[in-house]
């Protein structure tokens, strides 16, 4: 039966609950998703602090109280584990067990006192840098990764769960995971906690209070850490938001996958703090204060320049002049001619189904499209604000990927350009001038610029080369979205990014 509203005068400074062993110091916070009181207490007997997650209700609500029988089994079966991520499960009591049953508890979890400060107060003074919060959540994400290993699952999903050490760790101070908590909530609460330090908002449901809760796009996903502050690492942004997806498409499962990428930032930032600061030069001649170098007036200087002059004004009349040929090509009916060969690729069966497919159709001219766009599951377009040099008739300037430590689809599927065309089109070819050999790209129509990938169709594939790839497409329906989909980088190793220097779309008779 339910039990009516908790009567519980105790859980105050200075109260005292267990039967009078732990007296409360002071309160770090509640998880109300499980009404957990979370003390910082003080042991009577052993005259030690202690971490109390107290789990508050009414004993003669017996769904509550079974729910918090489950909480005290699960953390009493984490006791055996031990790690410095971790504090370490000392006591559990229960009604008639430890906490007398007019206490208004329903389950009590002991834990050595972790020293430091509360992770919500750390990131109220703000975001952290990229490689300070890497640095913090390694051992914490270690620790999740061992108890896992264990088959233990240890409810490091909340923010006030989580205490910073004096030496500048994570370490789940409050253990006690949630009766129907499983080990794939560790991995999201531990890309949640990543989104926090980064952003200072926190992008799960269950949010402590005063905490800001993440922005989210039109779709409801969680905007990604890179797009509030530009100069979080890209990987480390699809990581934190990655975590939190629950599709197979994207989502990172696995506290593995995020302490592998945890590893390559804190190496990088590692690296980067060897390099020595440029010294300033001392040029404190008469004491007046220059941006650089105070400049050097002589004529042999002034005659340099001239000619440095003369020689830019034919620079900017040759590219005046190659202007010309190229607007007078984009209106001819063939594709901008770029650096290398021309490859044809033609398709021999229908990407999706195997079978033979009909005769390719016949190019009629390019069709310039009316805007591009960079098209990305994860919400996080690598460089968005370049997508319009793939289509801008000047095969010199490109539109470029991040740069992967691990190639697609490790931490995402893909990525693309997706092109709108003012009126449906059909297309007998798509041209793409590249200078990453060994990119590989398939070519898709969509109902809408937002469609999801699945619902997009395949109307080619190619190999790219390095230079110019006709690829022939398939026969397919008039369409206004054209996605040009790159499912392998050029690259190996750690380093896989391709470069799209430019798109021609040729339309069919």
């Amino acid at each position: 039966m339910s039990g009516g509203p908790i009567q519980n005068t105790s859980l105050v400074p200075g109260g005292v609950i267990g039967d009078g062993r732990y007296r409360l110091l002071a309160r770090s916070g509640i998880d109300r998703r499980c009404a957990a009181h979370l003390w910082r207490g003080r042991d009577g007997q052993l005259n030690r602090d202690v971490a109390l997650t107290v789990l508050v209700g009414n004993p003669t609500d017996h769904a509550a109280l079974a729910r918090a029988k489950r909480t005290v089994e699960r953390a009493m079966h984490a006791a055996s584990f031990t790690h410095p991520g971790v504090a370490r499960v000392i006591d559990v009591l229960t009604p008639g067990a430890g906490i007398r049953f007019d206490e208004g508890i329903l389950g009590l979890v002991v834990a050595e006192w972790t020293q430091g400060t509360d992770l919500v107060d750390l990131v109220a003074e703000g975001p952290l840098p990229a490689g300070a919060a890497t640095k913090l959540l390694e051992p914490l994400g270690a620790a999740i990764e061992g108890a896992h290993h264990a088959g233990l699952v240890l409810g490091a999903d909340h923010p006030q769960r989580i205490r910073v050490t004096p030496d500048g760790r994570l370490r789940l101070a409050f253990p006690g995971p949630r009766p129907d908590a499983i080990a794939r909530d560790d991995v999201k609460g531990l890309g949640a906690i990543l989104y926090l330090l980064l952003t200072g908002r926190w992008p799960l449901p269950g949010g402590p209070d005063g905490v800001p809760a993440a922005p989210t796009g039109p779709d409801g996903a969680v905007i990604a850490p890179s797009a509030l502050h530009p100069y979080v690492p890209h990987e480390l942004s699809s990581v934190a938001v990655g975590s939190l997806e629950d599709t197979s498409v994207g989502g990172i499962r696995t506290s593995a996958a995020i302490l592998q990428v945890l590893d390559r930032i804190a190496e990088s930032e590692a690296k980067t703090a060897l390099i020595q600061p440029v010294p300033d030069d001392d040029d404190s001649d008469d004491g007046a204060v220059w941006t650089t170098r105070r400049p050097v007036r002589d004529k042999e200087r002034k005659r340099k320049l001239m000619i440095s002059v003369a020689v830019l004004a034919v620079a900017t009349l040759a590219v005046v002049v190659w202007l010309g040929v190229q607007i007078v090509s984009f209106f001819s009916d063939e594709p901008t001619k770029g650096g290398g060969p021309t490859v044809v690729i033609g398709q021999s069966a229908q990407p999706d189904s195997g079978k033979p497919a009909p005769p390719a159709p016949t190019p009629a001219g390019p069709v310039q499209p009316g805007s591009v766009g960079v098209y990305d599951v994860t919400n996080q377009p690598d460089n968005a604000n370049r997508a319009s040099r793939a289509v801008d008739n000047n095969p010199t300037t490109v539109w470029q990927t991040e740069n992967y430590f691990e190639p697609f689809p490790a931490l995402k599927p893909g990525i693309g350009l997706m092109a709108s065309f003012a009126e449906p089109v059909k297309l007998a070819s798509v041209t793409v001038t590249s200078p990453s050999e060994g990119t590989v790209v398939e070519v898709r129509v969509a109902a809408s610029e937002g469609a999801p990938l699945e619902e997009t169709k395949v109307i080619a594939n190619a190999t790219l080369s390095a230079g110019q790839t006709q690829i022939q497409v398939n026969e397919h329906e008039a369409t206004q979205h054209v996605l040009l989909w790159v499912t392998k980088l050029a690259g190996s190793g750690r380093n896989n990014r391709s470069e799209i220097a430019e798109v021609v779309y040729t339309r069919a008779q």
